[in-house]
């Protein structure tokens, strides 16, 4: 059954959202602090508890609401709105007009967490090896 189908599916939707942000299952069960598998389980589910879905949220980088309204038919229709009337590379929206392209300030945000995952793991790795150093102290 697809999202299209079924439109309150929370675990596709947190699949769909953490496939756009390219990140694997093992690095949001990394940033959670649990199992791939558990991750893998919370796709698979139609609905989450709403501390769990709050923390899933925050490790992806968006709202709890972006996750509840989230659709592949939105997504599309977003950016299909888009209209590049003057080849400069600025899109018009509606009346609204963006000097930036949409999906270079994506993939920037993508850049950005990933340099935040990396300097949370290397805080991590320096916690253990200072904790290490104090258990052969002892």
């Amino acid at each position: 059954m697809s999202t299209l189908t079924k439109p309150n599916h929370i675990g596709r939707k947190i699949s769909r959202i953490r496939e756009l942000r390219d990140m694997k299952q093992e690095a949001l069960a990394l940033a959670l602090g649990i199992s791939q598998q558990t991750i893998s389980a919370i796709e698979n589910s139609e609905t989450i508890e709403e501390e769990r879905l709050i923390e899933v949220a925050k490790a992806l980088g968006v709202t709890v609401e972006a996750i509840k309204s989230f659709s592949e038919e939105g997504m599309i229709n977003y950016f299909n709105t888009f209209n590049d009337t003057n080849n400069t590379g600025a899109f018009n929206f509606g009346t609204n007009h963006c000097t930036f392209n949409p999906l270079d300030k994506l993939m920037e945000t993508v850049e950005e967490n990933k340099n935040l995952y990396e300097r949370l793991l290397q805080a991590e790795k320096d916690k253990v090896e200072y904790l290490e150093k104090l258990l052969k102290q002892k």
